[in-house]
């Protein structure tokens, strides 16, 4: 399956939301919807958490909101997680895991081209769980390898339940660990992660995306030929628009870049409008244009989004829906130009 673009609206996956009838109608509003992940509800509906069922090692602390890694418990657990290897119901987001991964699938979704799944990526979850030495379980040689191969795993299962609900399927990885990659004080290299990506894509399920709200080597992901490439526009594009020729490769290579530019925090949003939305849009577009990567390229080859996730606003979901707003009426600007 090619994805197309041609401006189509989407969002990340996690919402503030408490009422998950509302983040539900929120996330059906998008022209690719997706299925939310809402940590307010409980801390299962958090992105390490959530992805943490069944993995060796691992206790959720649900009282303090924690995850605890131990190397002894890894081992005492491989049994089980090896008796279910090739069981694709084992790797399934249960219930608990999910208030709305169930619910999303209960809904007539046949009027959508797409519909959409994510989860959180191989990278930034090994970074982020550390054991009782305060030592990322990436870092531990025998355990890096289970947490690529696991999230694969994870993912081939959400997303042969999505597809058996839609054609249009598809899910992608948010990766914010990315970003800590190519900070010196990493002790995992950049070329390690590089060849480890690689192999983790080919088990990748379907399309390929990749979500990440951070500044990385932009060159890292843009030559792993990912389908999809979703940033934060509205803080980096600047940046991001810098790296002409793999921009240019990776639109040749027929890559959709999903362009995040509403902002979600209220004090961003505030003191933006739907002109210096588009305007800013155009500026980066602009830019790329100069070196030769064609404005009408990029409209066919891009989606629209929310800039990044927020979970940290006092008025609750109040500005987050605002930006779902104001996203449909840049996207209307844009899909008039196509």
């Amino acid at each position: 399956m090619k994805l197309e673009g041609n401006c189509q609206t989407t969002a990340m996956g996690i919402l503030p939301h408490t009422d998950v009838e509302r983040a539900l109608k929120l996330a059906l509003s998008v022209d690719i919807p997706f299925w939310p992940q809402l940590p307010r509800v409980t801390f299962f509906e958090d992105m390490y958490a959530q992805i943490s069922e069944h993995f060796p090692g691992l206790t959720i602390d649900l009282e303090n909101r924690d995850i605890h890694f131990s190397l002894d418990k890894f081992y005492m657990d491989m049994e089980e997680l090896l008796q279910y290897w090739e069981d694709e119901t084992f790797f399934r987001l249960s219930p608990e895991y999910s208030v709305v991964f169930h619910r999303f699938l209960e809904e007539d979704l046949s009027s959508y081209q797409y519909i959409r799944g994510q989860s959180i990526g191989p990278v930034s979850y090994g970074l982020k769980i550390l054991d009782e030495n305060k030592k990322s379980m990436i870092y531990h040689e025998e355990v890096r390898q289970i947490i690529f191969d696991f999230v694969a795993k994870k993912l081939q299962a959400q997303y042969g339940e999505m597809r058996e609900k839609h054609p249009g399927a598809f899910v992608w990885v948010d990766e914010p660990g990315l970003e800590m990659v190519f900070m010196a004080f990493t002790g995992y290299p950049s070329e390690k992660a590089k060849e480890d990506y690689h192999a983790f894509l080919e088990k990748f399920p379907g399309p390929k995306g990749v979500h990440l709200c951070g500044n990385p080597d932009w060159s890292f992901l843009l030559n792993m030929e990912l389908d999809v490439l979703s940033i934060d526009a509205l803080a980096w594009g600047h940046i991001f628009s810098r790296y002409q020729e793999e921009i240019k490769q990776f639109l040749e290579w027929g890559g959709i870049i999903s362009w995040g530019i509403t902002p979600t925090l209220t004090e961003e949003y505030e003191q933006e409008n739907i002109k210096s939305m588009i305007s800013r849009l155009e500026e980066v577009w602009a830019y790329m244009g100069e070196f030769g990567v064609s404005r009408q390229q990029i409209l066919k080859q891009a989606w629209l989004a929310p800039a990044r996730c927020c979970l940290v606003n006092q008025d609750g979901e109040e500005t987050v829906e605002k930006s779902f707003q104001l996203l449909q009426k840049v996207a209307e600007h844009f899909k008039e130009a196509l």
